[in-house]
């Protein structure tokens, strides 16, 4: 009787992303592996999900106790299609995501496709994690990740998550040996200060590449930013409930003003 653990992987950065391989290379010496992946880059789709176009579905790879599929859809849609259409409305043991090229602290939360995936298990109260590394290198060493992600991953799978919550991990991009841990946190405030660079089309059109930089709002020792800055793996517990349940009881005398107006 086989009692190893289902996990689910996805990723944002597509199949053939290094990030994502090195996940799956995880994934196999804990469990049996279904992968489900975007057929190309989808970073930045937060929680998209496809509705205009039809999805398709591909298997390219099978072997023992491992599935690979690929999909034209979102992230979101690559945990939807492996639990309505793969597992048959069955759900894994974890879903895992990433492993992201690039950070997704702080308010990037809100545009990662890799977290979207993680927040979608826990809307179906799946343990899910989901993992990024601070480069954006195609062709990273993603030895760390894989070190802490098999860690974190062996934890979960043995003490599983709060209810409805998942975790939205980042690993500094520094050698093992500079590594001082990992640090329980929150999501740094910030925002990110953009603008749109105009160029021109060879027909005169113009088009435009968004650029910007993190501006970091908070200094305190316990936020995602400043672990990594300090060298150590922010490991942050994230919910789905965007309430600001500190101001409800502030804003409750607009009920009897506002219809006054």
């Amino acid at each position: 009787m086989n009692n190893r653990p289902l996990i689910l992987v996805v990723n944002d950065d597509g199949y053939q992303a290094k990030g994502l391989l090195s996940l799956i290379e995880v994934a196999k010496t804990k469990g049996d592996v279904l992968v489900v992946a975007p057929d190309g880059p989808r970073s930045g789709m937060s929680h998209a999900i496809t509705m205009q176009v039809p999805l398709r579905l591909k298997k390219i790879q099978e072997s023992e106790n491992f599935n690979f599929y690929i999909t034209n859809g979102t992230p979101v849609d690559c945990v939807k299609l492996a639990q309505k259409v793969v597992l048959n409305n069955t759900y894994p043991d974890l879903i895992i995501s990433g492993i992201n090229h690039g950070s997704n602290s702080a308010i990037s939360i809100l545009y990662s496709g890799t977290m979207a995936a993680a927040l979608e298990g826990a809307f179906e109260n799946v343990p899910s994690i989901g993992f990024s590394l601070l480069s954006f290198d195609a062709d990273a060493d993603f030895s760390l990740a894989k070190e802490y992600a098999g860690k974190i991953i062996d934890h979960v799978l043995k003490e599983g998550l709060p209810e409805r919550t998942c975790l939205n991990v980042n690993i500094p991009y520094i050698k093992a040996e500079k590594c001082n841990g990992i640090k329980i946190t929150r999501q740094a405030k910030g925002y990110w200060s953009e603008n749109f660079v105009p160029h021109q089309d060879p027909h005169g059109g113009t088009y435009y590449w968004l650029t910007g930089s993190f501006v970091n709002l908070d200094g305190k020792e316990d936020t995602d930013e400043w672990a990594l800055k300090n060298n150590y793996v922010s490991v942050h517990p994230v919910q789905f409930d965007l309430t600001a349940h500190a101001h409800i009881d502030n804003l409750k005398h607009w009920e009897s003003k506002i219809l006054q107006l």
